[in-house]
């Protein structure tokens, strides 16, 4: 259905994505380094998971889209500052050079060279009591556990020309 050409162990990991909710109006993003994607319920699906005292948090709570982009290696720097920089303190957009875009009723940027836009099908905040304990350590000192946030991949943006 989709052909995103991306390696799903590297993506997030190593490559790092944006995750972005609202519209161009009032949006928030915040780079990912934890998600995944495949099937589900006969649906192409991307999950990211983000903690809930995160700013982009309240925007993924409250729309059913959401975005999540991949850049171009030139983007590193605008990825790291979209993942220091708060939303509630500064337009992080604009300090990262980045260009909020509308796509598909979500927001995205035009330097992303591929865009997910997803509906969200499912949420749920990770379970601190059932995690192994190498991934509780994670939560302590009253850190609160990621939400799983599962959506269905309604379209890909691509735009090749912002490859590296």
């Amino acid at each position: 259905m989709f052909d995103l050409q991306v390696n799903p162990f590297s993506c997030f990991d190593r490559d790092w994505a944006l995750v972005s909710a609202g519209t161009l109006s009032s949006y928030n993003s915040m780079t990912i380094s934890w998600g995944s994607m495949g099937t589900i319920w006969n649906k192409p699906i991307v999950t990211v998971y983000v903690r809930p005292d995160r700013y982009t948090w309240k925007y993924l709570k409250e729309n059913e889209l959401f975005t999540v982009s991949f850049y171009p290696e030139s983007c590193r720097d605008a990825l790291m500052k979209m993942g220091r920089l708060s939303g509630r303190d500064v337009d992080k957009a604009a300090a990262a050079g980045l260009t909020p875009v509308e796509v598909g009723g979500s927001v995205s940027f035009r330097e992303a060279s591929r865009t997910l836009i997803c509906r969200k099908i499912y949420m749920n905040q990770l379970n601190r009591s059932a995690l192994p304990a190498e991934a509780a350590k994670i939560y302590q000192n009253g850190i609160e556990p990621h939400y799983l946030i599962m959506g269905e991949v309604l379209e890909l943006r691509d735009l090749p020309e912002n490859r590296d």
